[in-house]
């Protein structure tokens, strides 16, 4: 069987192996052909040796976490044979924590928790794979085969659930939405936003490659340039980027009881100088909230496959912008400039 691994800690080791053993029921009982892989930064992080951890007794870590694939079996009847499905990341961890125990694994308190092609569990880039049931979603069959996003998706759909519950807290009414980066998690930020009727403004470095036509098809607005030079505050604040600068500017750009929910990881090891006492003075004084967001555990994952099964296929089409066959997989992760999402195609 085929699969795309690398050993974590050590560059330059990614591989494509055709001797991968059959996954075995002790990792599921649904078995999936896969379709696709989606690529994003953990990926490259991964390969760089910055990150990742294999599965307990093997050196190499089949890489993967944004799956898409078609049930082959599941004894258990919870789906059948021909479904469309993604398999979810993360997986509680043994102990449990609290809320591992709750089912929401992606608030995990002791960080024992396995992911999928990231930490101690084998990925989706190999021919076929395995999960239990409750670790497969199940999607609509008119994605086809831009159900690959919806791992991506299922992050904004945390990220907006979260936004939404924080609202709450007083009589609000949002109006106007800020995304930091017109990457492929702050397009699908914009069209969960779009989604909620909100006028949606979306910041990118550059206006080059497709991001300025997919994100004026939402009917959302396109900027250039800083966080600073946007005219108004925003009642919400999505931030995509990760970039140190970026973040500090988008919490200055929240409203009054406004909310700032950043996505985007940063590296680290970057120093800015900045005024705390003036940040924390407008975030008191002015109610605003600031919180960070990763993962998702399945009630967000079948929100995001609720939103993805509403959006324009035409347009979600547009977002995937290269699809390498798995014989050609090195090309996949090798960053070009109009890149958006690259997926590796399993049925190529």
């Amino acid at each position: 069987m085929r699969a795309i691994t690398v050993i974590p800690g050590q560059p330059d080791s990614l591989r494509l192996v055709d001797d991968l053993p059959e996954p075995g029921t002790d990792e599921g009982a649904v078995l999936v052909e896969a379709i696709a892989v989606g690529v994003c930064g953990t990926d490259h992080e991964v390969i760089e040796g910055g990150h990742g951890e294999p599965s307990p007794g093997s050196a190499a870590l089949v890489l993967g976490h944004e799956s898409l694939g078609r049930v082959i079996e599941d004894p258990t009847g919870a789906l059948a044979p021909g479904d469309l499905v993604a398999g979810i990341v993360r997986h509680p961890d043994p102990v449990p924590c609290s809320n591992c125990a709750a089912g929401e694994w992606d608030m995990c308190r002791n960080g024992r928790y396995t992911e999928h092609g990231i930490k101690g569990l084998p990925g989706f880039a190999r021919d076929r794979w395995r999960v239990p049931p409750k670790f497969a979603v199940r999607l609509d069959p008119s994605l086809a085969e831009l159900g690959v996003l919806l791992e991506p998706t299922s992050i904004l759909a945390k990220a907006w659930e979260h936004i939404e519950r924080i609202g709450v807290r007083a009589a609000w009414e949002p109006q106007t939405v800020l995304v930091t980066g017109a990457g492929p998690i702050g397009l699908l930020a914009a069209l969960l936003a779009c989604q909620r009727g909100f006028e949606v403004h979306v910041l990118n470095r550059t206006e080059s490659g497709a991001k300025p036509g997919l994100v004026r098809a939402l009917g959302a607005r396109f900027h250039t340039g800083s966080v600073a030079e946007l005219p108004g505050e925003f009642d919400i604040v999505l931030e995509c980027t990760g970039a140190p600068p970026v973040i500090l500017d988008a919490m200055c750009k929240a409203a009054p009881n406004g909310i700032v929910c950043l996505t985007g990881v940063s590296t680290g090891g970057r120093t800015i100088d900045f005024d705390a006492g003036a940040l924390n003075r407008s975030l008191v004084l002015e109610n605003n909230v600031v919180f960070g967001t990763v993962n998702a555990n399945r009630r967000h994952w079948e929100l995001a496959a609720e939103a993805l099964a509403a959006a324009d296929k035409g347009w979600l089409r547009r977002m995937i912008t290269r699809r390498v066959p798995v014989s050609a997989y090195a090309e996949a992760y090798q960053r070009q400039p109009d890149d958006i999402k690259v997926v590796i195609d399993f049925q190529a």
